[in-house]
């Protein structure tokens, strides 16, 4: 094993935290701004209907990013915990299967898409207006899915080998690309929504140029070798195992987004979805650094669960919850405080897309200050690779209460119905994991008891035999 990867075994965890989560942090704020910058420029340059497309075009995306999770997370957990147990060369047969799924997955789901485009884009919320935006921009980000499945997938790779500074920096490449070249195509170029897909395609492809290059230059630690990219079946229904609570999460805020998206259009129209957008963007905004904070304790608390330091794991996942309740709390304070000015980013001027957006994000969000500790605890079960608690936890929140009450509230509260759904669901779920969380670290002590009693027996054993 190489520094690196020692490393995650013995340094203090509060600095080894920070030292892998702050890259994740910026690099998942980076994922975020795709979203963002999109609907900022086109917002901007091109009006609401093109808001409202991109807004149809989201599920879609969450798809797409269902997809680089469910083999990323999956392949990311296996490889930490291979590691852990001193087993590099069957990290490197996992991380070679995991690229193999990278690419074959959203190639079959982007084929699916031409087939049946328009039926598509109107189960997802496309009205006639806003069809023709949708289709501009959805079939340019579906052309460059594989680009971005492998950069994503394969970027949480680079980051459970030891090296999140690397992992960071894609991330920030692929943002900046996609930054500059949105204002390019969008304002000076005046190419419509058609140029922010091109931005968002182009950055996509130079952040994987750059994944790709540090495993084929020899600065890896696991490498690459052609003989692992066959498919082996027990690897492939490991990784998709433990990787299924994030897909299947995102599947939901797939279906969720979708049931959001029409039953806004049936109380609010047009206007009310551009509303729905920019509330998604300020969510992924809110959501990242929380998501980053968990893809920085991963590698840490997967190596040591296989390496069976059980304190150390313990210790990692009370940090990382401490450090995402405070991010979570903060998004609070902010959305509570400035609601128009933060609509206010993506519209001109005071509209009345501006006073919506503002009024019903400050209940939407409600309950956002407790998604720290929900997200982080669910996450922990992904990194010890205890999948069916992961997925139970993952899917609390959309499955279990959030569509129910999107289907019951409406009918009592019209549009404010919609709007009370998240913070009521952000309740319910967050009392579930603390259930689960608060078993599983009952679980964790007694064997961390276990070991030591293990560890006691082999000192009186060498102290007898000397």
């Amino acid at each position: 094993m190489n520094e690196r990867s020692h490393e995650l075994g013995h340094a203090p965890v509060g600095r080894l935290l920070w030292h892998f989560s702050w890259p994740a942090i910026t690099g998942m704020m980076c994922n975020a701004l795709y979203n963002v910058v999109d609907r900022a420029f086109v917002g901007h340059g091109v009006g609401p209907l093109a808001i409202a497309a991109t807004t149809v075009a989201f599920p879609l995306m969450i798809i797409l990013i269902a997809l680089s999770l469910l083999i990323g997370v999956g392949t990311t957990a296996l490889i930490s915990i291979r590691l852990g147990e001193q087993k590099k060369e069957e990290a490197e047969v996992v991380a070679a299967n995991g690229t193999t799924l990278l690419i074959l997955l959203p190639l079959c789901f982007t084929i699916f898409y031409f087939i049946f485009p328009e039926p598509i884009l109107r189960l997802f919320g496309a009205t006639d207006e806003v069809l023709p935006y949708a289709r501009d921009f959805m079939h340019i980000i579906m052309l460059g899915s594989v680009l971005g499945s492998i950069g994503m997938g394969m970027n949480n790779f680079i980051r459970a080998e030891g090296n999140p500074i690397m992992a960071m920096s894609t991330q920030v490449l692929g943002a900046l690309i996609n930054g500059v070249l949105n204002y390019i195509f969008v304002l000076v170029l005046n190419m419509g929504i058609k140029g922010s897909a091109l931005a968002t395609v182009l950055g996509q492809l130079f952040a994987t140029i750059w994944v790709l290059s540090y495993y084929f230059t020899g600065r890896s630690l696991i490498k690459l070798r052609l003989k692992n990219f066959i498919p082996q079946l027990p690897i492939v229904l490991n990784i998709i195992s433990i990787g299924f609570a994030p897909f299947a999460l995102q599947v939901a805020s797939c279906l969720q987004q979708v049931l959001l998206n029409k039953t806004v259009l049936r109380f609010s129209g047009d206007l009310g979805l551009s509303a729905v957008g920019i509330i998604m963007s300020i969510v992924s905004l809110l959501l990242m650094p929380v998501l980053g904070l968990n893809q920085g304790a991963q590698p840490i608390i997967g190596f040591n669960y296989g390496a069976r330091q059980y304190a150390r794991v313990k210790e990692t996942l009370k940090k990382a919850v401490a450090a995402a309740s405070c991010v979570s709390i903060a998004g609070y304070l902010i959305i509570q405080l400035w609601p128009h000015k933060i609509a206010g980013l993506f519209t001109k001027g005071e509209t009345a897309l501006t006073s919506m957006t503002a009024e019903s994000m400050t209940v939407f969000l409600g309950m956002i200050f407790i998604l720290g500790f929900q997200v982080t605890c669910s996450h922990y079960f992904q990194a010890i690779g205890k999948a069916k608690h992961a997925a139970v936890l993952s899917l609390s929140r959309q499955v279990l209460f959030y569509i129910p009450l999107l289907l019951i509230l409406p009918h009592f509260w019209g549009i404010d119905g919609v709007w009370r759904t998240a913070p009521t669901a952000d309740i319910l779920a967050a009392v579930i994991t603390a259930v689960f969380i608060f078993r599983e670290m009952k679980l964790l002590s007694k064997r961390e008891s276990q070991e030591k009693a293990k560890m006691k027996a082999v000192e009186l054993t060498r102290h007898h035999c000397c």
